[in-house]
């Protein structure tokens, strides 16, 4: 049987990872972030490595601000699995899906949409 602690750990870590994710996908800093909760932002970082434990109220002040359901930062949680931190590739896609968004011209957005599928499919090979 799994040691209590060890599952809190991480369960705080991924959490934490799930708030970075989050916040990340929609292009806000960690002090946007921190001023958006009312907290620091070395609080906000140590939430997100999983350093502090997020109260059930910062949670869901979290969750209004990341614009999720209180569920989203336990989805894909597994005890039995270790915790990992981001993998490279998916921090690289968090961060083009940011600056895509940030895009205002609609046919610089299909462009790239368009070139990212051209690529994907194995078209842009040489």
């Amino acid at each position: 049987m799994p040691n209590i602690q060890n599952i809190e750990a991480k369960i705080e870590r991924h959490v934490g990872r799930r708030i970075r994710e989050r916040r990340i996908l929609l292009g806000l800093t960690q002090q946007r972030l921190a001023e958006m909760i009312g907290v620091t932002y070395q609080q906000a970082h140590k939430y997100e490595r999983g350093i502090n434990r997020v109260s059930a109220g910062r949670l869901y002040e979290l969750a209004q601000a990341l614009e999720v359901e209180v569920g989203y930062f336990f989805d894909e949680f597994d005890p039995t699995q270790p915790c990992e931190q981001m993998p490279e590739r998916q921090r690289m896609s968090l961060d083009v899906a940011r600056n895509f968004a940030r895009i205002n011209d609609e046919r610089s957005r299909e462009a790239l949409a368009q070139l990212c599928r051209v690529m994907a499919d194995g078209a842009g090979k040489l």
